[in-house]
């Protein structure tokens, strides 16, 4: 597995239950996601971080939350924008995978509101994403659909990918720049 591969949805799965965490892979992987884009730091015990709960075990070192997050960290930090959202993948269900999608949308807003705090210096594209990760946040996944809701979803999938970019671009690059210049 290279080191920006992400692991299998279902060992992150696995590990989420078999640490008792109360949180979904999709939604595990949002969390992580927002916490590294808000400027967290990548640390194995990132769980504990995102989850705030500092009884949460930390993951095995090379384990499936660990390979979680060193992917995740490098995939942020690619140039070539090749950062993959942990979702279902396109055998399963309209619902599962949109569901699995507003999860991470929720998960990416816990992570990185407790990393980057109440008011973090956004761009006025990035305050309007943020804007719209709420929203999908808050919606029900769809039971069932035609061609139009996949390629709907597909669209909305990418640009979560995108926004997630631009967030970690805005607060944790920026901040690593600012670092570097002083």
């Amino acid at each position: 597995m290279a080191a920006t591969e992400l692991p299998p949805l279902s060992e992150v799965d696995a590990e989420s239950r078999r640490l008792s965490l109360a949180a979904s892979a999709s939604e595990l992987h949002g969390a992580l996601c927002g916490w590294l884009a808000g400027g967290g730091a990548s640390v194995r015990e990132w769980p504990a971080k995102v989850l705030a709960d500092d009884a949460v075990a930390t993951p095995e070192e090379r384990g499936p939350l660990d390979r979680l997050r060193l992917a995740s960290a490098a995939q942020l930090g690619d140039r070539s924008f090749g950062f993959d959202l942990l979702l279902p993948d396109a055998e399963a269900s309209l619902s599962e995978r949109s569901g699995a999608l507003f999860d991470w949308c929720r998960g990416f807003l816990g992570g990185f509101g407790l990393s980057a705090g109440a008011a973090p210096t956004l761009s006025e594209e990035s305050r309007e994403a943020l804007g719209d990760l709420a929203r999908l946040a808050a919606a029900a996944p769809q039971d069932d659909g035609d061609e139009e809701d996949e390629e709907a979803l597909t669209e909305i999938e990418e640009f979560v990918r995108i926004v997630a970019l631009l967030l970690h671009g805005d607060v944790a690059m920026a901040a690593q720049h600012r670092q570097r210049l002083n």
